[in-house]
């Protein structure tokens, strides 16, 4: 009978939380750097956080003569204005520094408008507004933080509050590393960029209650088995599983990667980086946390008679593996 392809054998044995002094190293390196990253680099706000003007345009010439198109712009007297092309060659992106009133900034598309004249086609011009960048970014801040917050509250009552801990600190490492993807490669930060994280905090908690829920089971099971190997046979039961949920969903991902066009680049950027550094964190840092932070086999004893003969069945396996 045709029973598939195994990716992952059934009798796989990595050690993954023995070498967790290596990989507390690289999570350590993947939280602080982001943050050393954000505080000198900064990030590339885009116009929904940083207020101004988008004028998205489609030049007659192609490619578009960028220089051009700036020699004209730059001569206006309307503070930063950045360009840069934006999708197809003839497509160019014009960002304007936000003015002080409603009345100056639809007078600075108009006077971009006069400098351009025909020889660009416009294909659409957003406003945003200093009060309303600020209330995005309160809005965005705001929502990560919910999101985590009801993240512990429903991790800590599915399970123990050690998983919750660790689900929280492994979310804020994904977090963290993803907002330093941005930085490190300017990448536009804007709303889509929150819809990313939140995306991210989703998927990749999935993938970490996933591992808690055998790590719960295994300790039910295995009562004298020592905790390191308890975790690592958590694990490699869930490697398979978890192998081909990432792949699929980073197959998804790709053409929005390579085909999606600019406007959503940063987003697919974002989402597939989070695929990988969310399955590195589920193996590498969220359940290795359940030796700092002292799970107890007591919270998860069985009291029924069908509880305790599978406990016994685990302790003999145990037992021969040993």
């Amino acid at each position: 009978m045709f029973r598939g392809i195994t990716f992952v054998p059934p009798d796989t044995k990595i050690d993954f939380v023995s070498q967790r002094a290596i990989s507390w190293f690289v999570s350590a390196f993947l939280t602080v750097v982001p943050l050393v990253l954000v505080a000198t680099v900064g990030l590339n706000m885009g116009i929904d956080f940083q207020g101004g003007t988008l004028i998205e345009v489609q030049t007659k010439e192609n490619p578009a003569k960028l220089a051009d198109i700036r020699g004209k712009i730059s001569g206006l007297g309307l503070g930063e204005v950045q360009i840069q092309e934006f999708g197809a060659p003839d497509e160019v992106l014009i960002r304007i520094a936000s003015q002080p009133t409603e009345e100056e900034q639809q007078a600075s598309i108009a006077k971009v408008k006069e400098a351009l004249g025909d020889s660009v086609t416009y294909r659409r011009t957003e406003i945003v507004g200093p009060t309303i960048s600020s209330e995005l970014i309160a809005g965005g801040t705001l929502a990560v933080v919910v999101a985590m917050i009801g993240i512990l509250i429903y991790v800590w009552f599915r399970f123990e509050w050690q998983f919750a801990v660790a689900a929280i600190a492994s979310l804020v490492h994904d977090v963290t590393a993803t907002i330093g993807l941005y930085a490190l490669l300017q990448l536009e930060f804007n709303v889509s960029s929150i819809a990313a994280i939140l995306t991210i905090i989703g998927y990749s908690l999935n993938d970490k209650v996933v591992i808690f829920d055998r790590i719960r089971e295994n300790l039910r099971k295995y009562k004298r088995m020592p905790l390191v190997e308890l975790l690592d046979r958590s694990i490699n039961e869930m490697l398979s599983r978890a192998i081909l949920t990432h792949v699929t969903t980073l197959l998804a991902m790709l053409p929005f990667l390579f085909f999606g066009g600019e406007a959503i680049y940063g987003f697919a950027v974002a989402m597939c980086f989070g695929i990988v550094v969310g399955a590195y964190s589920s193996i590498f840092v969220a359940s290795p946390m359940q030796l700092i932070l002292g799970v107890q086999r007591e919270a998860f004893s069985g009291s029924t008679s069908s509880a305790k003969g599978k406990t016994e069945k685990g302790d003999a396996e145990a037992a021969a593996g040993a």
